[in-house]
């Protein structure tokens, strides 16, 4: 299974759960161009304008780690990101991060020697996993619902704009019907929504009340 199989993409909400990094800073980081979503909308006044990929995902957990637990300031962060350009947006999980006296450092590919990325200096430290695995498990954790909620519609204060949704997830009721009068086979909406079941889209198509205003 690839990175991207389990989830293909993620709200704020989301990844401020996955991550730790609350929806505030991720828009500030988003703004200062320290770190921008993969996925979603150019135009950040549109709803749902930033969506992260697994990948994103990924790196903001090491980003946490870097600050939460080795104490690594944003200002150093953001020497490293401009220091790195050449691993792109993937800087962050492309390779093997240490961290020593606050400050980060990878192996040099070429000598294979533990160099800090700002001053160029070679050193020694402590190892810094980077957390795809780790990451890959919090999201199939973040899937898992309760199996009373298969196959039932809710409807919960502050979710989705108070719109009827799937029990246990944000999909709107509205959408599964939209894809449904659109010719999507519940086969079809399923690869769209891999996280729900044959019981669910049953139950959303079912399901009358107001669920027909989108979210």
């Amino acid at each position: 299974m690839n990175d991207a199989g389990i989830i293909a993409a993620f709200s704020e909400d989301q990844v401020e759960r996955l991550t730790g990094i609350s929806q505030r800073q991720l828009r500030y980081w988003d703004q200062t161009d320290f770190f921008k979503p993969s996925l979603g909308s150019d135009n950040r006044r549109e709803a749902f304008s930033r969506v992260y990929s697994f990948k994103d995902v990924a790196s903001l957990r090491v980003l946490a780690a870097l600050r939460k637990q080795h104490d690594v300031s944003l200002q150093h962060l953001r020497k490293v990101a401009k220091a790195l350009p050449q691993m792109s947006d993937a800087k962050w999980t492309s390779t093997q991060l240490f961290v020593l006296d606050k400050r980060v450092v990878f192996v040099e590919p070429g000598s294979k020697q533990h160099r800090e990325v700002v001053s160029k200096q070679y050193v020694m430290g402590p190892s810094l996993a980077v957390v795809i695995a780790d990451t890959r498990k919090a999201v199939e954790k973040l899937r898992e619902r309760d199996a009373r909620d298969i196959g039932q519609i809710a409807k919960a204060r502050n979710v989705s704009h108070d719109a009827w949704v799937i029990a246990g997830t944000r999909i709107p009721v509205a959408a599964i019907k939209r894809f449904a009068e659109d010719g999507y086979s519940a086969d079809a909406i399923l690869k769209e929504y891999p996280t729900l079941t044959e019981a669910d889209i049953e139950a959303a198509l079912a399901h009358e009340g107001d669920s027909g205003v989108a979210a």
